[in-house]
């Protein structure tokens, strides 16, 4: 079983410069740069209400 990890404002960094480095991979085709930074988004407004 894999481990879930939230998305942080890092890791989607981390994949806008891959996508920005290789726009042809699955990734970049499949728009996982825009909703890892959705994510990172959502996540740290959810961290701020506690």
């Amino acid at each position: 079983m894999t481990k879930h990890t939230p998305w942080d404002k890092e890791a989607a960094a981390r994949v806008r410069s891959a996508v920005a480095t290789h726009p042809d991979c699955p990734s970049a085709r499949d728009g996982l740069d825009r909703e890892a930074q959705s994510q990172a988004d959502k996540n740290e407004h959810q961290d701020d209400d506690c």
